[in-house]
C-alpha cells in the first residue's frame, strides 16, 4: 500500500505553478502521478523525489525521479540494484532516463550489454516505448528480469588499512544510509531491502572481480570521465539531430500531399480549359462559315438597285426550301404576335366583345403553335445542314 506521505508529496509537487514548477505538461500530469503511485506500491524500495537534472548543453532543470533500488534475482538470491530513474520534460510521451547509481564499493561491469560505463541504461522497453501504454512498473519489471540474467555491478573489496587479527565479539555499528537504500549483495526473502546493514554484508561476485590498486593515475581518472562524458554528448547530439531530421521529414511529407492536391487541381482546370477551347475553336469554325456566306451573299448583291421591285424584301432570296419555309413560319407567327396585341387593346377599350376576344385569341393562338413548331423542325434541319458544312470546309481547309 503506498504511503500518504508519497501521495501527498506527488499532490504538492505537480500542483506548483511558476519558476519552480516542474515542467510537464498539464494534460499528462495526473497520468505521471499514476505511474509514481503505482510504482511505489509495487516497489517501496523506489522513492518519488525531485532534483536538478543538467544536460549535456549546461542547462538545469528540475525533474521527477525516482531513486532506490530494484531487486533482482541471481542464482537464486535476491540483490538490490541501486538506480535511479528520471522522468524528463517530455515524459510520459517519451521514455525516462535510467541510470544505475553504484555506490563506492560497486563497479560496473565492463562491458554490459544493458549498461555503459557512465551508468546510463539502455534497454528495448525503453527504445520501444508508446504513450500511454507504457508504464514505469512494466520497466522496472523488465530491468529486474534482464538484470537479474546478467547483473550490471558487483563489489569490490577494499584493503583494510588497520587489520585486526584479533576482531572483537562487538563489531562496529553499521553504516546507515538514510532514505536512500543502496544495497546491491543484501540478500533477503522480503519485499523491501533493509536500510542498514554491515560493509562486509555484500554477496560474493557472479564475476571475478579485477584487482584494484589503493590508488588510481589522476590522469587515467580524468581521461576516462572526459571519454564517458564525450560518448553521452555524442548520443545526445545524435539522438536531437535524429529527432530534428524527423521533423524535417514529416514536414515535407506533408508538403508533399499539398503538392498533390495543387496537382490534382491543376489537372482538372486544365481539362477544363482544354474542353472549353475546343468549344471555342468550334464556335469560330461557324462564325467563319457565316462569314464566309454573308461576303459571298454581299458580293452578289453589291451594285443592285432597289429600284423597279414592289416589294424591298424581294431582294432578300431565300437559298433554299428550308430557309424559304423559316422565312414564312417566322413571318406568319410574327403577324399572328402583332394581331394579338392589336384584340388586346380592342378588348381594353371596349371595341371587341369578350367572347368574341375569346374565340379570336383561342384560333390565333392555336395557329402560332403550329407556325412555331414547324419553324422548331426546321431549325433542326438546318443546323444539321450546317453541321455538315462545317466538317467540309474544316476538311478543305486542313487539305
Amino acid at each position: 500500500m503506498v504511503q500518504p506521505a508519497v501521495t501527498q508529496f506527488l499532490n504538492s509537487v505537480l500542483s506548483q505553478r511558476g519558476p519552480s514548477a516542474v515542467p510537464y505538461s498539464e494534460d499528462t500530469k495526473w497520468l505521471i502521478r499514476q505511474q509514481l503511485v503505482s510504482l511505489t506500491t509495487a516497489f517501496p524500495s523506489l522513492e518519488p523525489k525531485t532534483a536538478s537534472f543538467t544536460h549535456n548543453d549546461g542547462r538545469s532543470v528540475n525533474l521527477l525521479q525516482a531513486e532506490g533500488t530494484i531487486p533482482m534475482t541471481f542464482q537464486g538470491v535476491t540483490y538490490n540494484i541501486p538506480v535511479i530513474i528520471w522522468l524528463m520534460e517530455s515524459y510520459p510521451r517519451h521514455p525516462p532516463c535510467v541510470y544505475v547509481n553504484p555506490t563506492r564499493d560497486m563497479i560496473i561491469k565492463r562491458p554490459h550489454p544493458h549498461v555503459n560505463p557512465s551508468g546510463l541504461v539502455s534497454v528495448p522497453y525503453l527504445h520501444d516505448w508508446v504513450y500511454p501504454g507504457s508504464n514505469l512498473v512494466d520497466l522496472v519489471l523488465d530491468l529486474s528480469l534482464r538484470f537479474g540474467r546478467d547483473p550490471p555491478l558487483y563489489s569490490q573489496r577494499r584493503p583494510n588499512p588497520n587489520p585486526n587479527p584479533n576482531p572483537s565479539p562487538n563489531p562496529n555499528p553499521p553504516p546507515n544510509f538514510g532514505n536512500s537504500p543502496s544495497s546491491f549483495g543484501s540478500a533477503h526473502g522480503h519485499s523491501q531491502p533493509p536500510r542498514t546493514y554491515p560493509p562486509r554484508s555484500y554477496p560474493p561476485s557472479p564475476y571475478p572481480a579485477p584487482r584494484v590498486q589503493s590508488t588510481e593515475d589522476p590522469s587515467e581518472v580524468f581521461k576516462r570521465n572526459a571519454i564517458n562524458k564525450l560518448v553521452e554528448m555524442v548520443h545526445g547530439d545524435v539522438a536531437s539531430l535524429r529527432k530534428t531530421r524527423e521533423a524535417e521529414m514529416e514536414g515535407l511529407f506533408t508538403l508533399q500531399g499539398v503538392l498533390k492536391q495543387r496537382e490534382e487541381s491543376l489537372n482538372g482546370g486544365l481539362k477544363e480549359m482544354q474542353a472549353e477551347m475546343e468549344a471555342l475553336e468550334q464556335q469560330l469554325q461557324m462564325v467563319l462559315m457565316n462569314t464566309d456566306v454573308l461576303e459571298g451573299w454581299l458580293r452578289d448583291n453589291q451594285g443592285k438597285k432597289m429600284a423597279g421591285l414592289e416589294n424591298p424584301e424581294d431582294a432578300f432570296d431565300c437559298v433554299d426550301v428550308l430557309s424559304k419555309q423559316m422565312l414564312d413560319c417566322t413571318a406568319a407567327d410574327l403577324a399572328i404576335e402583332d394581331t394579338l396585341y392589336a384584340l388586346d387593346k380592342a378588348l381594353q377599350v371596349g371595341a371587341v366583345p369578350f367572347d368574341q376576344y375569346l374565340r379570336s385569341v383561342r384560333a390565333l393562338s392555336r395557329e402560332q403553335f403550329f407556325h412555331r413548331a414547324t419553324a422548331a423542325k426546321v431549325r433542326a434541319a438546318q443546323l444539321q445542314a450546317q453541321v455538315a458544312n462545317m466538317a467540309a470546309r474544316t476538311q478543305h481547309y486542313g487539305s
